[in-house]
C-alpha cells in the first residue's frame, strides 16, 4: 500500500510545481515571530507577466498591420489582430515547452523544487524575436539561454545573464541573416510576396543615413516620432509601441517590481551620448529619437531592470542604468554592422553589476570609517 501511494514520488518536484501553480500552499510558520506577506516569487513572476501583456497584445495586432500593409491586403481589426495572434502563438508554445521541459528536468534531477523564474523568460523571448525567425532556431536559442544561462549557475536567481536577452544573442550571432537585414520582421504566408517598393526592414537600419533617410525610409508606413511612439513600425513583437510599453513601466514601478532609478539613468544615459553625438556631428539623429528606436523602451523597461542580474544598491541603479543607455547609444552609432545596440548593452552591464556594487558598498564602507575615525 506504502509503494503503491509513493509510485509517483520521484515526479515530486513537477506534481509540486502544478500544484502550487493551482493553488496557494499552506507552508507557513504556525508559532513564534514572523513576516507574513502575500508576495512571493510566484506572484512577482506574474506581476511582470501582467505587464508584458500590453506589448504583446500590441504586438500581435502590429504583426498583421505590417503584413496588410506589405501585401496590400484590407482586413477589420479582429482579423489583423487573429492574424498576428497566430503568427506569434507557435513562438510562445515553443518558447515555454522547450524552457519548462528543461527546467523541469533540471528540477528533477537536483531534486528540488521547480522556480518560477521561467515565467517571465518564457514570456519575453518570443516579445524580443522577430515574427519570422524559424521555430527550430528559437527552440535552439531557448534550449542554449536556460541551459548555459540559468541552469549551470543554479537556476532562477542564480544567473548573472538576463536569460531572455542570451537567446536573443544566441540567434544573433548563430543566424545573423534571420536577426538582421532589410528583408525580415514581415510575417508572409506561403506565396506570398511584397508589394512594390514594400521593405520589411526596421527604422533603425535607416538611422546610419540620418534623419532625413529615417524619414523617408519605406514605402509601406512612416517613421515619424509619433508612428515610433504609436508602434506602427516593423520590428520584434513586444518592442515597437512605446505607449504599450510605458503601461507595463507603470504597473513594474506601482508594484514596486521594477526600479524606477534604473529605467530613469538609462534615460538619462541615452539623451546625454546622443545630445553629444549631435553636437559633435557624429550623427543627425536627435537624441530623443534614440529613446523610440528598436528595442530601448522594451530593454529598458523589463530587461534592465531585472532584479537578479541589474545592481542592487541604490547608487549602483544609476550608475548601472546611465551605462546601459548610454552605451546603447555608443554601440549604434559606431559600429554600422549593428544597428541596435541594447541588447550588447544590458548584457555587457549584467556582467559588471556586481563589480558596481562591490565599488559602491566599499567607497560606502570606507566613508563610514574615516567618519567614525575623525569623530
Amino acid at each position: 500500500m506504502e509503494e503503491k501511494k509513493n509510485r509517483f514520488a520521484f515526479l515530486h518536484s513537477t506534481i509540486d510545481a502544478f500544484d502550487t501553480f493551482l493553488r496557494v500552499p499552506g507552508t507557513v510558520t504556525k508559532t513564534g515571530s514572523h513576516v507574513r506577506d502575500a508576495v512571493d516569487l510566484k506572484r512577482v513572476m506574474i506581476l511582470v507577466v501582467v505587464a508584458l501583456v500590453p506589448a504583446a497584445l500590441f504586438g500581435m495586432w502590429n504583426v498583421g498591420y505590417q503584413h496588410n500593409l506589405a501585401t496590400g491586403a484590407e482586413t477589420s481589426l479582429l482579423a489583423t489582430f487573429f492574424y498576428g495572434f497566430l503568427k506569434v502563438l507557435p513562438l510562445f508554445v515553443v518558447s515555454y515547452v522547450v524552457g519548462l521541459a528543461i527546467e523541469f528536468a533540471g528540477a528533477q534531477i537536483k531534486g528540488e523544487e521547480v522556480n518560477e523564474g521561467y515565467l517571465v523568460s518564457g514570456f519575453l523571448i518570443p516579445l524580443i524575436v522577430p515574427v519570422d525567425v524559424p521555430l527550430w532556431m528559437l527552440a535552439i536559442a531557448v534550449a542554449f539561454a536556460v541551459i548555459f544561462g540559468k541552469e549551470v549557475f543554479g537556476g532562477t536567481g542564480m544567473n548573472f545573464l538576463n536569460p531572455a536577452l542570451l537567446a536573443r544573442a544566441f540567434l544573433f550571432f548563430s543566424y545573423p541573416t534571420k536577426m538582421s537585414g532589410s528583408e525580415v520582421w514581415i510575417a508572409l504566408r506561403k506565396g506570398e510576396t511584397l508589394i512594390d517598393g514594400a521593405t520589411g526592414a526596421t527604422p533603425l537600419s535607416f538611422t546610419a543615413d540620418g534623419i532625413d533617410a529615417l524619414a523617408n525610409a519605406g514605402a509601406q508606413y512612416g517613421t515619424s516620432f509619433m508612428d515610433l511612439v504609436i508602434g506602427t513600425v516593423p520590428g520584434s513583437v513586444g518592442e515597437t509601441s512605446i505607449i504599450a510599453i510605458l503601461l507595463g513601466a507603470a504597473v513594474l514601478i506601482w508594484t514596486g517590481v521594477a526600479s524606477w532609478k534604473i529605467m530613469c539613468s538609462s534615460v538619462l544615459g541615452a539623451l546625454f551620448v546622443g545630445w553629444l553625438a549631435n553636437v559633435l556631428g557624429a550623427t543627425t539623429i536627435p537624441a530623443y529619437y534614440q529613446l523610440v528606436l528598436g528595442g530601448f523602451a522594451f530593454g529598458t523597461v523589463f530587461m534592465a531592470t531585472d532584479p537578479v542580474t541589474s545592481a542592487q544598491t541604490e547608487c549602483g541603479k544609476w550608475i548601472y542604468g546611465f551605462f546601459v543607455g548610454a552605451l546603447c547609444v555608443v554601440v549604434r552609432l559606431f559600429n554600422p554592422g549593428y544597428a541596435e545596440g541594447m541588447m550588447l548593452a544590458i548584457l555587457l552591464m549584467n556582467t559588471f553589476a556586481p563589480l558596481i556594487d562591490y565599488c559602491v558598498t566599499t567607497a560606502a564602507i570606507n566613508r563610514r570609517e574615516k567618519k567614525f575615525k575623525t569623530a
